[in-house]
């Protein structure tokens, strides 16, 4: 799983807006915001957070650590 900061961080490297994540994702941009303000890994539904996992991993995203350990995102 990842973590609200991780989604953050992840949108700021590609330089993306939470309402074109939303529209890549096609998750409500409401959620995003949610998701986002959420320290450590959201709650929520695990199909919304693997659909945006996805989304930023295809873009060239790759998430490190765990939720627990060192959690971080950097560009492949």
């Amino acid at each position: 799983m990842i973590t609200g900061e991780q989604i953050r961080a992840a949108r700021a490297i590609l330089k993306w807006t939470a309402d074109g994540l939303a529209q890549k994702s096609e998750i409500g941009v409401a959620t995003i915001r949610r998701l986002e303000a959420m320290n450590g890994i959201p709650t929520g539904q695990a199909r919304i957070l693997d659909a945006i996992q996805r989304t930023l991993e295809q873009a060239g995203v790759e998430f490190i650590g765990t939720p627990d350990h060192q959690p971080g995102v950097r560009l492949k």
